[in-house]
């Protein structure tokens, strides 16, 4: 594929372009699905436009294959989009791109790569071909067409320098051959070549200086051998186009030392013109060496060839003409000075390349950015907690403390009797304006229905999250206290899992349930100050928002009207600095709503993804998660409200200041008020003064009634939230604890099979209670017990039942065993058999009681025995083959005569008694 392609591109022109990538279809848009959905918590329906957008616009960039400008849009609107998506997506985006190398020798072989960056610089590597095809399909016999070719090999040039630079090192993986760094550098040098190139046409037609000329095309000769001796340690550029450009090197090698002859030749030295001619030949010779084998295009030995003609003919008549008369010497090479460049190609890459998030929007040429709603699940989670954190800082570090300066000046204020005290001199019928502010904003607001019922309001959502929170926490503490029960009967060893408190889980609930409860304890003691503020201060609330006839009755009006002349002029300072008192609350006042504002209206949605993407490059193997913002969230919260924090101090130094002033007016004024006479007569009335101050006073407490309580509905707001937050994380953890202990309880409860053996032999029986315990021994059991041990007595029944019938086999088996004559012979009543017939009582042997695991042994029957079933151990002899076996009808047999110990029949005794109704030998065994 590769060599036909080299072959048409170096033997149609003395220029070379480079060929397309090729990539095979895919669904891109079913794979960003897929992604959505399994990894972020938006549903990819959302996006359905921006799904077919994109696979239109890859289906549009990768049908680009032939050189027409109207494949540049169609590359670098893709190119932009995929550059977008990487702010959205991460690099291994889960679809597997395919694409055929343009150049080396596996240009056949497919490379697969789960990249989007892969998928870039693709991409980009087309634009860059397409740029380059262009500029080769060019009429480069116009100056247009020069300048045309020229600006396409720079921008080539330039978007493969981006690629290098830019998208290779954040590639993650090994590029493909043809793009990695010797490859790019070669083909980047290659275009520089062919820009400068053009220049040199275009001066040659334009007929420019021969100076000029000679820099130009030395210019050329050092790109082409830079692109050479990057060509030649590169794996994917052909032995051709390495020939071609050495051959191109040597070429305008000799046509710059030609230039600079014919300048030599102008300024008249022949000498320099002789050696530089001489050089030119040996450089064109060079190039001819590299057409040998067929490897460069004819146009370009053409062109050698011609150059070598015009060159040989002026070294010619150079030589004749310095020989014959002018006879300057001749410079060896080294001697020869370096020839200067003019380099006018340089790189060029489209802002539409370096900078493409600039190119995306509404009215841009390449439209909005796609996936623009698509947030990632960290991005969502470290959003809020950046939101908390700012918002938490604003309200603490700088809103408490400006309302705190507030609230400290107001005190000064009224500890000074200020306003009243200059109010009641002022205006000594009647009320101050300022009451009668007070007076129209409270009833307007009507106080005495609002805080009730904003009481009321806040007390039943204190009582609904305590209600949740108290069931969450039981919730907890059950499954503490059940676990601890369990771990207690069970052991340590056995129970082996973590307690609840213990547990990486468990420990971070019980913390925010601890921290929740120590807040819900701070509220209440809140609650309740503000209640009674509000108790205490409800007259005087009532009458500032009563008719202003019951606030005017209120307050007595003064003796005196008119303000005496010595008193003007320390009363007019004292107003003065009480107004820039007023000025500083306003301003305060608006301070902190415009911080608040710019909390309010603080967006950091585009910066953090900003950030997100420079933790993916940075940290590739790595999972972005909310915690890897916190040093992010540190320095923009410090640089949006650091300046707020720092001029803390310079309020409270001004705040001082005016106090200070304040402080000293009045003490001036009051020292005058002393002067002019004390009492009832005093100026302004001292009874005016103090309602005056209650009145300023009660208005101040209705105020901050106003802001704590909504302070307190905004944090049980909050509380809730957090409170429901909490829940719907640790009900599943306590239900898949309480599944966890269910089933290591029933495992920990399985009976041991040694639990299931019926008696243990050697150990006289002494009942069924001797293996299984009653009940009435367990200790008290829990109903989970309970059911266990109801299970257990099931299989005891049953164990008793096998045991009950082995003990009566084992009876059975001692009557039928007799022992020979006893060893004193006591008169014992004889015995009526079954026949009728008497027989001698038999004293039986004591023997080891049968169980069952010693199973039933036959003995050999002996002579005279042909009716019995088998001879019976007995008596003195010994112990028999056959111990108590119980015949048909459920008849045993007696001992049955001398029986030796071996079970053999003693000589001369005979079967003394036959038994009715003998076993049958026909007739099998019965036993029990």
């Amino acid at each position: 594929m590769l060599k036909p392609l080299v072959q048409i591109l170096t033997r149609s022109s003395n220029i070379l372009s480079l060929p397309f990538r090729k990539a095979t279809h895919l669904s891109f848009k079913n794979a960003v699905k897929q992604y959505i959905s399994e990894k972020y918590d938006q549903h990819p329906d959302m996006f359905r436009a921006d799904l077919d957008v994109i696979d239109s616009l890859r289906r549009e960039a990768v049908n680009v294959r032939e050189a027409h400008p109207s494949g540049v849009p169609k590359l670098l609107a893709y190119a932009a989009q995929l550059v977008w998506m990487g702010t959205k997506f991460p690099i291994d985006i889960g679809c597997d791109f395919s694409w055929y190398p343009a150049l080396g020798y596996h240009t056949d072989r497919p490379v697969i790569r789960n990249n989007l960056k892969f998928e870039l610089i693709n991409v980009l590597f087309n634009l860059a071909a397409l740029h380059a095809q262009l500029a080769v399909s060019s009429n480069r016999g116009s100056s247009e067409g020069l300048k045309a070719a020229a600006n396409n090999f720079m921008s080539a040039a330039g978007i493969l320098t981006h690629i290098k630079t830019n998208i290779v090192p954040d590639l993650r993986t090994d590029p493909p051959d043809d793009m990695d760094d010797h490859s790019l550098d070669s083909l980047t040098h290659l275009f520089l070549a062919q820009a400068q190139e053009c220049f040199w046409h275009k001066a040659v037609n334009d007929n420019y200086k021969d100076v000029l000329i000679s820099k130009l095309a030395c210019q050329v000769s050092d790109f082409y051998a830079s692109a050479g001796d990057e060509a030649v340690q590169s794996s994917a550029i052909s032995s051709s186009w390495i020939h071609h450009m050495t051959a191109k090197h040597h070429h305008f090698a000799a046509a710059g030392q030609y230039r600079a002859a014919r300048d030599c030749l102008e300024k008249r030295k022949y000498g320099e013109e002789v050696a530089r001619l001489r050089d030119a030949v040996a450089c064109v010779r060079e190039g001819l060496k590299e057409g040998k084998g067929g490897y460069v295009s004819p146009l370009v030995l053409r062109d050698l060839e011609k150059l070598e003609e015009k060159t040989k003919e002026d070294l010619k008549r150079a030589e004749k003409d310095n020989d014959l008369i002018y006879l300057q010497l001749v410079p060896e090479k080294p001697e020869l000075g370096i020839l200067a460049r003019a380099k006018m190609a340089d790189l060029r890459c489209p802002s539409e390349v370096s900078n493409p998030i600039e190119h995306l929007g509404e009215n841009t040429q390449f439209g909005p950015g796609l996936f623009s709603k698509l947030v990632p699940f960290a991005v969502h989670v470290a959003v809020s907690l950046y939101e908390e954190s700012r918002n938490t800082y604003v309200e603490t570090k700088i809103v408490r403390e400006l309302e705190a300066l507030d609230e400290q000046l107001r005190q000064d204020l009224a500890s000074l009797n200020l306003p009243a005290s200059f109010q009641a001199l002022e205006k000594p019928l009647g009320v101050p304006p300022a009451v009668r502010e007070y007076n129209d904003t409270m009833k307007n607001e009507t106080p005495m229905e609002t805080i009730p019922a904003t009481f009321e309001q806040r007390n039943e959502m204190r009582r609904n999250c305590l209600g949740i929170f108290n069931s969450l926490y039981e919730m907890l503490r059950a499954e503490d206290n059940e676990d601890s029960r369990l771990r207690e009967r069970y052991g340590t060893l056995r129970w082996a899992r973590p307690p609840s408190t213990e547990d990486i889980a468990g420990k971070k609930h019980w913390d925010n349930v601890n921290s929740v409860q120590r807040y819900i304890e701070l509220t209440e003691g809140s609650d309740a100050t503000v209640t009674k503020t509000f108790e205490n201060s409800k007259g005087i609330i009532q009458l500032l928002s009563g008719p202003l006839q019951y606030v005017i009755d209120f307050v007595p009006s003064s003796r005196r009207t008119e303000v005496p002349p010595t008193m003007v002029p320390v009363l007019g300072r004292l107003r003065n600095a009480y107004s820039d008192v007023l000025r500083l609350q306003s301003q305060r006042r608006k301070r902190i709503e415009s911080v608040r504002a710019r909390a309010k209206n603080d967006d950091i949605r585009a910066d953090i993804l900003k950030e997100a993407s420079r933790l993916e490059r940075q940290y590739p193997s790595c999972t972005i998660t909310a915690a890897d913002f916190d040093g992010f969230f540190d320095k923009r919260i410090t640089s949006f409200y650091g300046e707020d924090l720092q001029s803390l101090d310079r309020e409270q130094e001004r705040q001082d200041q005016l106090m200070d002033e304040v402080g000293r007016l009045n003490r001036e004024f009051e020292a005058q008020k002393r002067r002019m006479g004390g009492g009832e007569n005093a100026l302004g009335g001292q009874e005016r003064q103090d309602k005056l101050q209650e009145l300023e006073n009660g208005y101040n407490v209705y105020c901050k009634i106003k802001k704590d309580t909504a302070a307190g509905m905004k944090f049980y707001n909050d509380l809730m939230r957090q409170v429901d937050q909490l829940s719907s994380k640790a009900i599943p953890w306590v239900e898949g604890r309480r599944k966890e202990a269910r089933d290591l309880e029933a495992e920990l409860n399985i009976p041991h099979l040694t639990s299931l053996s019926i008696s243990n032999p050697g150990t006289p029986n002494q009942g069924p209670n001797q293996y299984f315990p009653s009940s009435t021994q367990q200790p008290t059991a829990t109903p989970q017990q309970q059911q266990q041990a109801r299970q257990q007595q099931q299989l005891q029944q049953q164990a008793q039942k096998h045991q009950a019938a082995a003990q009566r086999i084992s009876n059975r088996m001692t009557t039928a065993a007799f022992a020979g004559p006893p060893a004193s012979p006591p008169q014992e009543p004889q015995l009526q058999s079954w026949a009728s017939q008497t027989v001698v009582p038999q004293q039986p042997r004591p023997m080891t009681r049968w169980t069952p695991d010693m199973g039933i042994k036959f003995g050999t029957p002996g002579p005279g025995t042909a009716n019995t079933a088998a001879s019976v151990a007995g008596g003195a002899g010994g112990g028999g083959q056959m111990e108590g076996v119980v015949m048909g009808g459920g008849q045993q047999i007696p001992n049955g005569g001398g029986v030796d110990g071996k079970g053999s029949a003693s000589p001369g005794k005979k079967h003394q008694q036959s038994v009715q109704g003998a076993w049958d030998q026909s007739k099998p065994l019965r036993f029990g």
